[in-house]
């Protein structure tokens, strides 16, 4: 008689559960989606910055999938679109591009809330900018007093590109 009850359940179990997965339209999920789903290009949200012993790193937060990122030393920082020259006091600076990326959403809105020019007052940077966020291609300045001598990598949850760059004294040690 028990084995009897539990193939009644059982068979009322399925009979209900195909009878409500009937009632749920062909183009319907069953499952729940995500309220913010990740963006369909990387988006360069925030830049920051802090000093270390025995080095100044620049972090660049990314929502989404980080995109290949290229650090190039170049001898002036420039502003996307416009060349105009970026007003970062320095001898040497680096040119840090993330593409494809973006600055902004897809309703042209940004949703970058890091600085957009500053100065750091750090061993090794003196100052960061945000160059460009144009045709799919995120621009971010560095700004130094001596040649940086860096490092870059990538960590993940949440995705960001870190740059770290020795201070100059340690550089004369030896």
């Amino acid at each position: 008689m028990l084995h009897r009850q539990s193939l009644a359940t059982a068979a009322a179990g399925i009979l209900l559960t195909a009878g409500i997965g009937a009632t749920i339209p062909a183009g319907a999920t069953a499952t729940p989606t995500r309220t913010s789903a990740p963006p369909a290009m990387a988006q360069v949200v925030n830049v920051r910055w802090g000093g270390h012993p025995t080095f100044d790193r620049l972090v660049i937060d990314v929502r989404g999938t980080m995109p290949p990122v290229s650090v190039t030393p170049v001898k002036v920082l420039r502003y996307d679109g416009s060349g105009q020259k970026v007003p970062l006091a320095g001898k040497y600076f680096l040119e840090i591009r993330l593409s494809p990326a973006a600055a902004h959403n897809e309703s042209g809105q940004s949703v970058y809330k890091g600085p957009r020019l500053v100065k750091v007052h750090l061993p090794a940077l003196k100052g960061v900018a945000l160059t460009g966020d144009f045709e799919g291609v995120v621009t971010v300045g560095a700004a130094f007093h001596v040649k940086p001598f860096y490092k870059t990598f990538v960590l993940h949850s949440p995705e960001r590109f870190v740059l770290d760059v020795a201070h100059p004294a340690l550089l004369c040690r030896g």
